[in-house]
């Protein structure tokens, strides 16, 4: 086993990889169109609008989609084009790295605007993730955990030790509040539009995790669990008292998550992934969202 002070060396730079990764970039508004092939949204031409943040936005998966903003990491491979093409529909692709339920109605970034803008009495198809940047509960969890894990070489539950209910109590308290008011300003923009929003894909497995490939203790990787267990909860409730679909992909990920080999993950794990965005899915795991939300939504025809 490599000496403490070598892994704490080598995590920082995992934990700056991984904070970088959680701020994100934002995505484009609308160069990423798909379906008839022009974007031009022709007569019976169902109008498709993708929202959220990075894992709606496949960051970090190439290619980049087209016309995107500088500063985004939209890519063309993201759930939100898989569903376009497979259904034809004229996708308007708004997902942004790093966002929180609050640029649904505030600008992320200079010339980004808020996603919201993108909607209208037009939009007949709604996708989303969103939620798990809000208070930096996904960032803040990883960063601490990969911390607290570099001191004790991966044994122990040193995070669940030093941090306690802290991460679960603000999502209870401030995530799940802000999805609720999200997801209604998301209904009011698009009234006549049918809206989804998905969980997030299992990152760790269920009890022994991978360390130092994800830099978890042993015995924090259930106490991570319940953290990612209680977001997926408080997006299931609040697409639940909104009206609106809830994609679950908690079962299906199981087994798919970042301690897998390639081919068989759907997340990137934090040290030797093959994305250059850290804990966060690939391509398989985009195809994956995708395949959960046709079985939910299943196809929508304009009018």
């Amino acid at each position: 086993m490599a000496p403490i002070g070598h892994l704490r060396r080598g995590l920082v730079t995992v934990i700056a990889a991984v904070g970088l990764a959680a701020l994100g970039v934002p995505t484009a508004l609308g160069d990423g169109s798909h379906g008839d092939g022009d974007g031009s949204g022709g007569a019976g031409s169902v109008e498709y609008v993708n929202m959220g943040d990075s894992y709606s936005a496949a960051s970090g998966v190439l290619p980049p989609a087209p016309g995107a903003p500088p500063q985004c990491l939209q890519s063309a491979r993201n759930w939100g084009h898989v569903l376009a093409d497979r259904w034809g529909y004229d996708l308007t692709d708004v997902s942004c790295g790093a966002a929180e339920t609050r640029h649904y109605t505030e600008a992320q970034y200079p010339g980004v605007p808020p996603q919201v803008e993108a909607l209208s009495d037009e939009t007949d198809v709604v996708t989303m993730t969103i939620g798990g940047n809000d208070s930096g509960v996904f960032s803040g969890t990883i960063q601490a955990c990969a911390t607290a894990a570099a001191t004790t070489a991966g044994t122990g539950n040193p995070c669940e030790e030093q941090n306690g209910d802290r991460f679960t109590d603000t999502i209870e308290n401030v995530t799940y509040p802000s999805l609720v008011d999200a997801l209604e300003t998301v209904k009011a923009a698009a009234p006549d539009a049918r809206v989804a929003i998905a969980g997030y894909l299992q990152i760790l497995p269920a009890e022994r995790g991978c360390y130092p490939i994800m830099p978890v203790a042993s015995g924090d990787v259930p106490y991570i669990n319940d953290i990612q267990a209680t977001l997926n909860d408080a997006v299931r409730r609040a697409a639940e008292a909104t009206g609106v679909t809830y994609v679950d992909v908690t079962e299906a990920s199981q087994g798919h998550d970042a301690c897998r080999p390639i081919g068989t993950r759907w997340v990137e794990p934090a040290v030797g992934g093959t994305n250059p965005v850290v804990v966060h899915p690939n391509a398989l795991g985009e195809q994956a969202m995708a395949d959960r939300a046709a079985a939910e939504l299943g196809g929508a025809s304009r009018g």
